[in-house]
């Protein structure tokens, strides 16, 4: 059983930084892509950025050039660098690890992230 624990939210002002961590227990962190996700409240969970396994990145529209999504798999830890905070960044951020085969997602229990305008 995977399990993710999620650290670094919290509240910061407009055109801040944040560093969010995921650590995973177990020993499949370095054979699969990770990434972060994050929800607010009546909205589906959307996807911020991903690494793969191969370290390619993939972000969304809304975050590019602003999150840098980062991995160390000696330590089965992912990050993500948010700067140029927006308060539309406000979410619950959740830590994902994807499984290919057989398919499978874990989760985070998530960290709050608050952009104060």
């Amino acid at each position: 059983q995977v399990q993710l624990v999620e650290s670094g939210g919290g509240l910061v002002q407009a055109g801040g930084s944040l560093r969010l961590s995921c650590r995973a227990s177990g020993n499949i962190f370095s054979a699969n892509a990770v990434g972060w996700y994050r929800q607010t409240p009546g909205k589906q969970r959307e996807l911020a950025a991903t690494i793969s396994r191969t370290y390619r990145t993939n972000y969304a529209d809304s975050v590019k050039g602003r999150f840098t999504i980062s991995r160390d798999n000696d330590k089965n830890t992912v990050y993500l660098q948010m700067n140029s905070l927006k308060p539309e960044d406000t979410a619950v951020y959740y830590c994902n690890l994807e499984v290919i085969s057989p398919w499978r997602a874990y989760w985070g229990q998530g960290t709050q992230v608050t952009v104060s305008s």
